[in-house]
């Protein structure tokens, strides 16, 4: 049975810590559960991270607190083993699928990502048969309660809708609104040029009424 889930949100360092968790679960889980020195480099590798970070061991320890306590992760090993080994809860603790499983591990060490993102990047999680299968998985987590992803609003210039989780609370997900400053100096551009112009035919028409006079002078 799924545990009511602690809505305080989860900060960016204890996701990293978790997402890394699951991953290495799935990746080389003949070295799971982790020692404190294999998950800092877990969280610290250069591959497959959105962002790169540089954490330390007392870290990554005060995150592993927060997460023990909240009954995402526990202790592997007994007290008086000479290392400690951690390992993640989610399937007890929200009764995740392997899709599930997949797809969050996948936008909590990546960030945002498109459906086709997902599937690829999922791969060994999980074997997404099509991008439907991934957008069901994506529903579901959705429509939970609370919900545990968000579809994010498309922005300028991208061609795919991306996901994003939400254990570290709300995202700005609405598409940001083009700056009007540009549209304003474009008119305020027209605006000079149209009395530039409503000048020049008054000198135009001073000019033209001059000749006449003058005209009329030698008639």
């Amino acid at each position: 049975m799924t545990q009511p889930l602690d809505l305080n949100p989860l900060n960016d360092v204890e996701v990293r810590v978790l997402g890394s968790l699951i991953e290495k679960e799935i990746t080389t889980p003949e070295h799971y559960p982790l020692s404190l020195n294999a998950l800092v480099n877990a969280c610290n590798q250069s591959s497959n991270r959105n962002p790169i970070v540089h954490f330390d061991e007392s870290t990554v320890l005060q995150a592993l607190d927060v997460l023990i306590d909240r009954k995402f992760v526990e202790i592997a090993t007994r007290s008086e083993a000479r290392v400690r080994k951690y390992r993640h809860l989610l399937y007890e603790t929200l009764a995740f699928t392997r899709p599930d499983i997949a797809v969050m591990y996948v936008l909590m060490v990546r960030g945002p990502q498109t459906t086709g993102e997902i599937r690829t990047r999922a791969g060994r999680a999980y074997d997404f048969v099509s991008l439907e299968s991934v957008q069901t998985t994506l529903n579901a987590l959705m429509v939970r309660l609370p919900p545990l992803v968000i579809r994010l609003a498309r922005q300028s210039g991208q061609k795919d809708e991306r996901y994003a989780h939400l254990l570290s609370g709300p995202v700005a997900f609405a598409e940001s609104e083009p700056s009007p400053r540009p549209v304003a100096a474009a008119a305020d551009r027209i605006g000079r040029l149209q009395e530039a112009t409503i000048e020049l035919q008054q000198q135009i028409d001073d000019l033209r009424s001059q000749f006449e006079q003058l005209r009329k002078q030698f008639d």
